[in-house]
């Protein structure tokens, strides 16, 4: 009769055996260690033991083993998220001092959020529009045009063959309507 565990396939068994042999990061190893101690009946309490590792932890992989997803033991991301490179940097700043048509784009302008996700694809690190925001500011950098500092005066960098300019528009000084309001007091 084949080796029998409590809750993995053989399959499942072989493939978290294979992976043990690779080189991988302790806590990985520690999942799969974990899911392999529970499959051969051992107790919480001894997993902990022979793992250091917390209850929380060995209750946690010991139940996707038996859920039968022992094969999610590298689906969880593990520690802090990625943190941006020199070269993401110094593409950020290439990317906001370009024109985004020159990369497929349809817009004029950068925005924040399509800088972020255009890096994501180049490099697979996400990161928010707020962060993004932070980095350019850090180096000096804005996705908005220059010259365009104050919404209500004309840009700079408008083209030499513009005929329409956009200026503060007057408030009007009388309402044109008036609401009128009676109140009437009801008995109950």
């Amino acid at each position: 009769m084949k080796n029998q565990g409590l809750y993995l396939t053989e399959f499942q068994r072989k493939l978290l055996l294979k992976r043990l042999q690779s080189n991988l990061r302790p806590e990985y190893r520690r999942r799969i260690e974990i899911m392999l101690l529970a499959d051969a009946g051992k107790s919480q309490t001894e997993i902990c033991e022979s793992l250091q590792c917390s209850a929380e932890t060995a209750r946690y992989w010991t139940h996707i083993a038996q859920s039968g997803q022992a094969h999610l033991w590298d689906a969880r991301p593990m520690g802090r998220p990625k943190e941006v490179t020199p070269e993401y940097l110094d593409r950020l700043a290439a990317l906001v001092q370009s024109n985004p048509r020159e990369h497929g784009y349809p817009f004029r302008c950068w925005t924040a959020q399509w800088l972020g996700k255009h890096l994501a694809k180049e490099f697979g690190i996400e990161v928010s529009d707020r962060h993004i925001n932070r980095l350019l500011k850090q180096m000096g950098l804005s996705t908005r045009p220059r010259g365009s500092s104050h919404p209500n005066q004309p840009s700079e960098t408008a083209d030499a063959g513009s005929t329409i300019a956009i200026r503060d528009l007057q408030a009007v000084s009388t309402p044109t309507f008036l609401w009128s309001l009676n109140l009437i007091q009801s008995r109950r």
